[in-house]
């Protein structure tokens, strides 16, 4: 069975990662969003109570998930509507998410191994797990359903009420009757205390009835299996009085007999019973087929939810307004407060929120002063992008762009021991595996790249590569301090030699105060490297 939370007709399959993933993740800090998706916040009176320790597998769970872009306007609204019902059930997702986790962990203890079937070994070991992770499935199945069953009124996303429906149908109320009598059948072979132990007065005892037509010379023939079930008998020790008082009965009896002295007829009673419990079992291997990917399945997508209530509590602890994104045209990009969510997390404050409306642009150009905010703006534009895109919610009142499911980030690195040649010559060669994988939906972010070299080559490098990339239909984001660079694109936009290019710059007061604001303006032919200059000075 599919469990079909993160996609409408799929299960999770983890194809279809960003280009240089790594990349990406380092240079939007997402690394940061991971964590803080697994510290699960416990508050008390709208206040943090607590903040628990990372859960390992939900930080990997959030890593996978938002490095596989969603590609349409249909997959992101199926996933933001299942969200919004576990905003609103949050309780809910975490009981779903914490009962597919102990569900696994007994099965772990069982002996987990992949697909393994009874069909793959005929021991008694063998067989008995299998009895125990058939009553495990159905264990976990039928709570599962009164979970669902609790809250089933609640939900209104399609993806939660298919759910919900596949799983009354697939596991419906006959099926589940008639596995819980398979198991109650075959509890003398695999019961839940250890095989064979005696702990009361009653004990487990297999009733086998078969069936047979009668053939030439009246020898049986055509054995077939009629009735299988197990009864509670009282012990009788073999050496006590009334043990060998039955033995004796038996003995006179002329349709019963005791296997007890005969040790081949005991040898074949028992391989009778293993190959009856083993014909069962094999009866229900389609079920266990079924179901044997379902309960991972099920933990992964649930701790992806869990990992994004997780991330609103974290907007709401630092005061940043969250919203649902919309997809709109990819040359469009608008957005009211958005806001820097790494620094937030990291910092524990309220960053400073910009807001931009910027329409039918493939190219935005942001320039101003040193430590202005411009790094960090384009950072927030990514990370939302990113968030966007894996049917998160953003950091912002209002955020709405096209849909690029190409992301590559080209930020300056520090050099380092590592680097087998110059700073520029890594920034051309990263640049050189961008373009290689470039496609028609591609969003390329540059950060004061190309800025290693000097003022005069890096802005022809800039021009170059930025003017190529513009026409091949690529939506670019530059944040540069290659004044001539950016002068230049101005002056061509002016002329009507390059459209749909869109220039911002750091919003700087008169006194050199930095709001971290950004604004339309025409490129500054400075930086303003002086404030920073004096400021150190007056300090």
């Amino acid at each position: 069975m599919k469990v079909c939370l993160l996609y409408a007709e799929k299960d999770w399959d983890n194809t279809g990662h960003y280009f240089e993933e790594n990349a990406v993740i380092q240079d939007l800090g997402l690394k940061t969003i991971f964590q803080a998706a697994s510290k699960e916040i416990e508050l008390e009176d709208g206040k943090v109570k607590q903040v628990r320790e990372a859960d390992p597998y939900i930080q990997e769970v959030m890593k996978k998930v938002m490095m596989v872009p969603l590609h349409t306007k249909e997959e992101i609204r199926y996933r933001q509507e299942i969200l919004k019902d576990c905003l609103k059930r949050e309780t809910f997702i975490c009981q779903l998410y914490q009962l597919s986790t102990e569900i696994l962990a007994r099965w772990d203890k069982l002996g987990r191994r992949g697909n393994q079937r009874t069909s793959a070994g005929n021991s008694t070991g063998s067989l008995i797990t299998e009895a125990h992770v058939l009553n495990l499935f159905v264990t976990g199945l039928s709570e599962l359903k009164a979970l669902f069953a609790g809250e089933a009124e609640a939900f209104q996303a399609e993806g939660v009420l298919n759910f919900y429906e596949r799983l009354c149908q697939e596991f419906s109320e006959e099926l589940e009757t008639n596995l819980r009598k398979v198991l109650k059948d075959i509890s003398f072979f695999a019961n839940e205390k250890e095989h064979g132990e005696i702990t009361t007065k009653l004990v487990e005892k297999p009733r086998i009835v078969f069936g047979c037509s009668m053939g030439d010379g009246l020898k049986p023939d055509a054995f077939r299996l009629e009735a299988v079930s197990t009864q509670l008998r009282k012990h009788r020790a073999p050496d006590s009085t009334i043990g060998r008082a039955q033995e004796y009965f038996n003995a006179l009896s002329g349709d019963a007999f005791s296997i007890r002295k005969e040790e081949a007829l005991s040898t074949q009673a028992v391989r009778m019973e293993h190959r009856v419990v083993r014909h069962l079992m094999l009866c229900c291997t389609p079920f266990m087929d079924a179901f044997r990917s379902f309960f991972d399945q099920l933990r992964f997508q649930a701790a992806f939810y869990r990992g994004a209530i997780t991330l609103k509590h974290y907007m709401e602890r630092f005061h940043i307004h969250a919203c649902f994104p919309k997809v709109g045209k990819c040359g469009d990009l608008r957005f009211a407060e958005l806001r820097e969510l790494v620094m937030g997390i990291e910092q524990r404050i309220e960053p400073v929120g910009n807001t931009c409306v910027i329409e039918d642009k493939m190219l935005l150009i942001v320039t101003g002063a040193n430590q202005g905010g411009k790094s960090t703006f384009l950072r927030s534009i990514g990370i939302a992008q990113v968030m966007l895109q894996s049917g998160l919610m953003v950091a912002a009142e209002e955020f709405e762009s096209g849909i690029f499911p190409s992301v590559f980030t080209h930020f300056t690195r520090r050099e380092d021991s590592e680097m087998n040649s110059g700073r520029l010559d890594e920034e051309l060669g990263r640049m050189s595996g961008i373009v290689d994988h470039l496609d028609a939906k591609s969003l390329v972010l540059l950060n004061e790249s190309f800025a290693s070299t000097t003022e005069k080559e890096g802005s022809v490098i800039a021009y170059d590569i930025v003017r190529a990339l513009k026409e091949a239909g690529v939506k670019v984001l530059t944040v540069t301090h290659l004044l001539s660079f950016a002068q230049r694109m101005y002056e061509e936009s002016a002329r009507g030699e390059c459209s749909g290019v869109e220039f911002l710059t750091a919003l700087r007061m008169e006194n050199g105060r930095r709001t971290f604001k950004m604004i339309r303006h025409a490129p500054e032919l400075t930086s303003f490297g002086l404030d920073l200059y004096e400021e150190l000075i007056g300090h």
